[in-house]
């Protein structure tokens, strides 16, 4: 099976190749260190497997992950990653991705992608006994998907949620004048005009 590796540490992409192809019916067929790798890799190689990490510099696993997905729907992704957020996980399954495991698992990661190649799904444990409870969330924003971290996803929903700059400062523990700034930069990032465009960005992008 071929395989493509995507992780914004080359570290780790470097030792996950050395240990996957220890397995003779394991081929690395390139690494990369961003989602905007992963998609490049994946449209240059048709790999069987894109083995990818979510939290990364630029555009984040998830981002290119959907984009892939959107253009390849057969595409077998199994997320490899640090973060058990519940957030991350619902937006994996929703996506059709072949599965999500936890890094500290590293040693069920070879049998993951022979399960995988079997047509089965592969969730580590820790996530398995989240799944039936996750489902059932309301639909949530996920700011990596606009190329935005958690910290500006959080000033969005207390935006949406109609709160003013003092209480957004309050809430985070920061000062109104580094919210004000926040928001400067994230109608400027969206190109949205006012707090009230931010409202509605919030709403009408939740999955």
């Amino acid at each position: 099976m071929q395989i493509i590796i995507i992780d914004d540490d080359r570290l780790v992409c470097i030792s996950l190749k050395t240990i996957l192809q220890s397995d003779p019916g394991i081929t690395v067929a390139a690494i990369g260190t961003s989602g905007e790798d992963g998609i490049t890799l994946y449209e240059r190689f048709h790999p069987d497997i894109l083995l990818m990490d979510i939290q990364m510099k630029g555009m984040g696993g998830l981002a290119a992950g959907e984009q892939i997905l959107s253009r390849y729907p057969h595409a077998r992704i199994l997320f490899l990653t640090t973060f058990s957020d519940n957030e991350y996980i619902i937006k994996a399954l929703r996506m059709g991705a072949k599965g999500y495991l936890i890094k500290q698992d590293i040693e069920a990661l070879t049998p993951a992608l022979h399960a995988v190649m079997s047509g089965q799904n592969v969730f580590g444990n820790e996530v398995v006994t989240r799944i039936p409870g996750l489902m059932q969330h309301e639909p949530a924003f996920y700011p990596e998907l606009f190329h935005l971290n958690s910290r500006e996803g959080e000033i969005i929903e207390l935006v949406a949620k109609g709160l003013n700059n003092k209480e957004i400062a309050d809430t985070l523990f920061l000062s109104e004048g580094t919210v004000r700034n926040y928001l400067s930069a994230l109608l400027d990032k969206l190109s949205l005009r006012d707090r009230t465009q931010l409202a509605i960005f919030y709403y009408r992008n939740q999955k």
